[in-house]
């Protein structure tokens, strides 16, 4: 704490004078280390005022360089010697200017000091060049020594020139029978899980039999409870080699491709690497047999469109309406389907490129893979080991931090507020306040991933129950959240993004034809505006986005939805050129 002394000197008539003495360890002459307390020097601020009939004198001895905030000595010199509320802008500016100007000398006297030591050879003048070079050197970007690359980096320009070189085949092919035996291990685990639960669900069965005659309630809550600790033990055991394996997988993907580029960069090993690359029977051949037939996928319902925007300069985009599920665009399949190489080539070739693909997936307001989308979406991404980014939990668990932090910093803007603002506040801030590792409705998260079918990077739009309603407006949160995602797609050279058309993932009651008609007006419309304000963020740059409607949708109501689009979107048409005869 400071301390302050006040003298009052009443013997000269009309005259008071004010010593205002601080604390040698206050903040304001808090010294930053021992070796600059001889730079240190004591001024005193003189401030001359008239209350009343009274002239008055404020006389404050201040150490320079003054390390405190200008404003905050000001109103404590306010408060402590009760200074006249009209007299606080005066004051304050005498202040300030007292203190600019003195340091300002102090700084002159210095640097009159230092070249005087210069002149008289007190100080080794290429000792003094050496030090500048250093210091301009490592605070200047251009002179600055290149940052090395990390192995992320290198990795990634390995393997961006490998997927572009004859070995792109075998690199898919590895990647997919490591793939495979994924899927076989998570089956094991799957029929040992449902195993142990059908054996627990019969002794459960015998104990309930038994309830009331030779067992208690205890004996049962007992008999739960070991059955739920066996489970635990099993999904522990199962998750602990399942991220076991992967992270091997990992390991020897990375080291192989590594040395496969390695090997192609000597020139006399061409007859090794021919034999190294060479295409291997893959399970991801178009074979035609008859077990492969049951996991064919079933036909989706899609519609392409080609539009225009832009009042001058016009931008062409493609759009489709697609009827699928969407967990289709990030699953792999263990057998042959029509299409499927080619797709996990894709999305290969623009894993790191300027066209990448993005997915809107609607979740809660939790950040966790537990229950709901976020659970089956989880399943997909353990199915293939990420070979490129950090496994799903890692990224969860960074995004976590990330939200604690956000919060942090908004409730300390938050309490600076007025308590007229603070009570205008809704009822979202208290349920964040409950729990500061929730996100809102309208805010997302972003998951990097290079192991699903059709997608880069995947967007976790918070949505809350408002959005099964039918009154949400263009100024709803989550629609706020779709114009959020397409300026960081606009940002962050994501050029195709998969968006649900009706904010929903899965059909319900309420959702009659008239729902689904103003819903995916609404959202077509909002989509075009954000649209349009693209070409003042990336400068007109074509894109594709697809707007996706639940699997269970009835194909009357697709092609309805089909036959919207180009009423409020600018179609482009044919022009059919005939010759005169």
């Amino acid at each position: 704490m400071q301390s302050a002394d006040c003298e009052l000197n009443d013997k000269q008539e009309g005259y008071r004078k004010y010593r205002y003495y601080i604390h040698p360890d206050a903040a304001v002459t808090m010294k930053k280390n021992k070796a600059k307390a001889s730079s240190n020097t004591e001024k005193e601020f003189v401030f001359e005022f008239r209350a009343g009939k009274h002239n008055c004198v404020l006389k404050v001895p201040l150490q320079f360089p003054v390390q405190e905030n200008i404003s905050d000595l000001h109103g404590r010199l306010m408060l402590l010697h009760k200074i006249p509320c009209y007299l606080e802008s005066e004051l304050k500016n005498s202040l300030s200017s007292f203190v600019e100007k003195e340091t300002i000398l102090d700084y002159d006297r210095e640097a009159e000091l230092a070249l005087q030591r210069l002149t008289t050879g007190d100080v080794d003048v290429n000792k003094l060049t050496s030090a500048w070079t250093r210091s301009y050197v490592e605070t200047t970007l251009e002179h600055a020594r290149p940052e090395e690359p990390s192995w992320d980096e290198d990795f990634a320009n390995v393997y961006h020139e490998l997927i572009h070189s004859p070995a792109s085949d075998t690199l898919l092919n590895l990647e997919h029978n490591y793939f495979v035996s994924i899927s076989e291990l998570i089956s094991e685990r799957d029929m040992e899980i449902k195993k142990l639960q059908e054996r627990q669900a019969a002794e459960m069965d015998k104990v309930m039999h038994e309830l009331g005659n030779t067992l208690s309630d205890q004996d049962v809550n007992a008999v739960a409870s070991q059955h739920f600790d066996a489970q635990q033990v099993l999904e522990n055991r199962w998750a602990s080699e399942l991220k076991q394996v992967t992270g091997i997988q990992k390991h020897e993907y990375q080291e192989w491709v590594v040395k496969l580029h390695q090997d192609l960069q000597k020139s006399n090993n061409s007859s090794k690497i021919n034999e190294e690359i060479k295409v291997q029977p893959s399970q991801l051949s178009e074979a035609a047999d008859s077990g492969a037939r049951m996991f064919e996928e079933q036909p989706q319902l899609e519609e392409s469109f080609t539009i225009h925007l832009g009042a001058q300069l016009k931008t062409m985009h493609n759009l489709r309406l697609v009827r699928a599920d969407v967990l289709d665009f990030c699953k792999h399949r263990r057998h042959g389907s029509s299409g499927a190489k080619l797709r996990r080539l894709q999305t290969a070739l623009s894993l790191y490129s300027f066209s990448l693909c993005g997915l809107v997936l609607l979740v809660d307001n939790r950040v966790n893979s537990y229950s709901g989308i976020k659970r089956d979406f989880a399943t997909v991404a353990k199915e293939c080991t990420d070979f490129h980014f950090p496994c799903l939990e890692e990224q969860l668990e960074e995004v976590q931090q990330v939200v604690l932090y956000a919060r942090a910093q908004r409730s300390s803007k938050h309490k600076d507020q007025p308590e007229t603002q603070k009570n205008g506040g809704d009822d979202k801030s208290k349920n964040v306040e409950r729990n500061p590792s929730n996100i809102l409705p309208g805010e997302f998260y972003i998951t990097r991933h290079s192991n699903l079918s059709e997608v880069h990077a995947v967007f976790h739009l918070c949505v809350d129950d408002n959005v099964r309603s039918g009154n949400i407006t263009a100024r709803d949160p989550a629609i706020m959240g779709l114009r959020n995602i397409l300026k960081v797609c606009c940002t962050h050279d994501i050029t195709t993004v998969t968006i649900p058309l009706l904010l929903v993932h899965d059909m319900s009651e309420e959702m009659t034809i008239p729902w689904c008609l103003k819903r995916a007006e609404l959202v077509f419309k909002c989509v075009k505006g954000f649209m349009m304000e693209m070409a003042s963020w990336d400068g007109g740059v074509s894109r594709t986005v697809q707007f996706l409607v639940p699997k269970t949708i009835s194909e009357e109501m697709f092609y309805q939805l089909s036959n919207m689009l180009p009423q409020i979107f600018r179609v482009s048409s044919t022009l059919t050129l005939t010759s005169k005869h």
